[in-house]
């Protein structure tokens, strides 16, 4: 079901290409999405959905959507089981993203590039938001192949089907599930009618400089933080929530149980306090339980800031 998620960033890319009439329609037999699961903490499966369709409109609206009965786990009852206790007979399950066209330039035949999307899935009355790096490629004048540059994780947590999850371990008599789940996906792209002009647009061309402090940048750093921290109020994850945390007194976070090192630190975390922490978090607090070596480069700690003063500060 994570995989779900990914279906939906890929369409987005497709976007990128130059201008056009008309809008995309993914096509069934060069697509692929799957996902993978560790049972009894040794046991790897690979399943996936067989059944996808979706478009992406030419000012870059993206639908995928997953025909949730087309789950494909190589054993008849255990898709049952799924379709029943994890997807709750819901019959699809949608993938929506909003592309801003101006971040991508026009690919040639043969191109390549790699665009960052932001993406919602619908299931079962539950939405998950989540992004992804997608690799995009131009394979013809009509036709654009998309994946995910990096697996991307889902929580069952987060996707709301965690008692799914327990009634199949019960089930099964499993001891165990993992609930964080690795996702890939393929899409393939085809243009709906004709291409709008042979003549490419002009465009400006802006030098690629990275600027101290960056949000956009430091959102790219933050994914080496997002497997054990959330951005969004009340939902503290292996570590503590990050929202609202300039200007916040550290060990402090409702809910989460903290080292004694740093319930007693006394810090208040601003860009100096923070930016200590980021680099080196034992050393700059002795003690403390965080497993992270820290972020050895400057600017990604700067630029992290950045995107934590944008997007975790209420």
């Amino acid at each position: 079901m994570k995989h779900l998620i990914h279906a939906v960033t890929i369409a987005s890319a497709i976007i990128a290409g130059p201008a056009l009439a008309e809008g995309w329609t993914l096509v069934p037999d060069g697509s692929h999405l799957a996902y993978g699961s560790i049972k009894k903490d040794t046991v790897g499966e690979v399943n996936s959905f067989t059944s996808l369709s979706g478009t992406v409109s030419p000012d870059g609206q993206a639908m995928i959507e997953i025909d949730l009965s087309s789950i494909e786990t190589n054993i008849d009852i255990r898709n049952e089981r799924m379709i029943e206790y994890v997807f709750r007979k819901a019959g699809t399950a949608t993938l929506t993203a909003e592309i801003d066209m101006s971040e991508l330039s026009a690919l040639e035949v043969g191109q390549t590039t790699t665009v960052d999307s932001e993406a919602v899935l619908s299931l079962a009355g539950a939405d998950v938001e989540f992004d992804a790096e997608l690799f995009v490629v131009r394979l013809s004048e009509n036709s654009v192949l998309v994946t995910t540059n990096d697996m991307v994780f889902i929580s069952t947590e987060d996707a709301g089907v965690n008692a799914g999850v327990d009634k199949l371990m019960e089930l099964a008599e499993l001891p165990g599930i993992t609930r964080t789940v690795p996702v890939t996906a393929r899409l393939m792209f085809e243009l709906n009618g004709e291409q709008a002009s042979a003549e490419p647009a002009t465009t400006t061309e802006v030098a690629a400089v990275t600027v101290p402090g960056d949000a956009r940048a430091g959102k790219k750093v933050f994914r080496k933080c997002s497997a054990c921290h959330k951005l969004k109020e009340g939902r503290n994850g292996v570590g503590p929530t990050l929202f609202g945390i300039l200007g916040a007194q550290a060990g402090q976070v409702e809910g989460f149980k903290y080292s004694a090192a740093l319930n007693d630190s006394g810090i208040t975390w601003d860009a100096q306090t923070l930016s200590g922490f980021l680099a080196d978090p034992r050393g700059s607090v002795p003690g403390n339980k965080m497993q992270f070596p820290g972020l050895k480069k400057d600017e990604d700690i700067v630029n992290l800031l950045a995107y934590l003063q944008e997007e975790a500060q209420g």
